[in-house]
């Protein structure tokens, strides 16, 4: 079952954000030969969507998520949907997190 967490991205800026990965007693995951894809979308059943370039750290259990300027300029101000998903070398996919994003509008242009 994948983590429940809301983001909150500023319309026009560069976007970074770490997950840290651990099991239930604290020890970094070890992601080696995974892959991940991330998407946000207006609705769950949206054609389009922004996808985020994902950085895997592969001994460390990090997981980054980003966007550039240019994308987030080009994501209308409001409320969107988006998950994180991680696929094994053995091809079992796993939802990791998902939530809420909210973009806020930019004013400087």
């Amino acid at each position: 079952m994948a983590i429940k967490a809301n983001l909150i991205i500023d319309q026009g800026t560069t976007y970074s954000t770490d997950l840290q990965l651990t099991d239930d007693a604290g020890n970094v995951i070890d992601l080696t030969s995974y892959t991940a894809a991330a998407q946000i979308r207006k609705t769950y059943t949206s054609s389009s969507a922004t996808s985020f370039t994902v950085t895997i750290g592969a001994s460390t259990g990090l997981v980054t998520l980003s966007l550039t300027a240019n994308q987030t300029s080009n994501i209308t101000a409001g409320r969107y949907v988006y998950d994180v998903e991680l696929t094994s070398a053995g091809g079992v996919v796993s939802r990791i997190i998902e939530g809420i994003v909210t973009v806020t509008p930019q004013v400087t242009q």
